[in-house]
């Protein structure tokens, strides 16, 4: 728990320290004269005793030795009370959120350099025996998400053989490509030698092929060779799981847009569907398959859940940001 910060009351601006209720009539036409001569403070330093506010410069005027406010203030105003910033009834961040930049910004201004951290270790690599370009793309899109979710992406070295390579020290494993029935797809076949297979086919669109299992203990998500399923199954399962593994949850802020024309959805499907955003609507551009094209003139996602057939036009929706 930090110690409450500040310890005491400070100017959060420059001026003069008093007492609000002294010069609560004061204005250019009726100044208000001060018994003594103000105190002038700047941001940060400690509120003299019997003040509660800071006057701006220019709402206090000398005249000789005298002075007189030409404005007033509130209590309070220009001034942090103590335990403003930091307060120990409110901790800063509490065990399994996300440390984000801009907490670590605010713990090193309370002087706390350290904290313990779950980072999970998740090893990225190839699935297929084929490397293709758009395998390494989504490879790289891979890496760079894990990292913004708060993981260390490793990427594998070779093919779907890294399985035979030690995993120890990771936490988890994403594999891009070899979940079909194709000549190169042997990634299902590989985890299957290694560990277990718990499921194979999984009711989402796109990425209908990928697959989830165990080498060991260490869960194993297999990914389709294909950028849109790499971007759904990562959403919608790969996240979750190093969010989990962190000790904490995914937290969504999305923009409720209604939909400008309607979508369709097998039923029993959970459906990743792109969408534009403009005058204050959202426009679907693909299902089923994403198009490169699609991906590259979208502003976010939804989701059609797989108990519905889809949505009309006009209906709400919420509209997530990519990774």
């Amino acid at each position: 728990m930090a110690a409450e910060r500040p310890a005491h009351a400070i100017a959060l601006r420059d001026g003069f320290a008093l007492e609000a209720a002294s010069i609560a009539d004061a204005t250019p036409y009726s100044p208000v004269p001060l018994a003594s001569r103000p105190h002038r403070v700047d941001t940060g330093d400690a509120l003299p005793a019997g003040t509660d506010a800071v006057a701006q410069h220019d709402g206090i005027v000398f005249r000789g030795q005298a002075a007189e406010a030409i404005a007033a203030v509130w209590p309070g105003e220009g001034v942090l009370w103590a335990g403003g910033d930091v307060s120990r009834r409110v901790p800063l961040r509490r065990a399994g959120e996300r440390l984000r930049e801009l907490d670590v910004t605010a713990l090193a201004a309370i002087g706390i350099s350290q904290a313990t951290v779950r980072s999970p270790r998740i090893l990225v690599g190839c699935g297929s025996a084929r490397r293709t370009p758009i395998i390494d793309a989504a490879l790289d899109i891979l890496v760079r998400a894990v990292t913004a979710a708060g993981g260390r992406a490793e990427r594998a070295r070779g093919d779907v053989e890294f399985f035979d390579s030690p995993l120890h020290g990771a936490d988890a494993v994403i594999a891009v490509g070899g979940t079909g029935t194709g000549r190169n797809d042997g990634a299902v076949w590989a985890l299957a030698q290694h560990g277990q297979v718990d499921v194979h086919g999984i009711a989402v669109s796109p990425g209908e092929t990928a697959a989830f299992g165990l080498i060991g203990k260490l869960p194993v998500l297999l990914v389709p060779g294909r950028i849109d399923a790499v971007l759904a199954i990562w959403l919608l399962i790969g996240r979750h799981l190093v969010a989990k593994l962190a000790g904490g949850v995914v937290v969504d802020f999305s923009a409720t847009l209604p939909l400008k024309r309607k979508v369709s959805s097998a039923i029993g499907t959970t459906e990743l569907v792109p969408v534009a955003c403009s005058a204050g609507a959202a426009e679907p551009l693909a299902s089923g398959y994403l198009s490169l094209t699609a991906l590259a003139r979208s502003d976010g996602w939804i989701v059609v859940p797989p108990q519905s057939e889809g949505f009309a036009a006009g209906t709400p929706v919420a509209v997530r940001q990519w990774p």
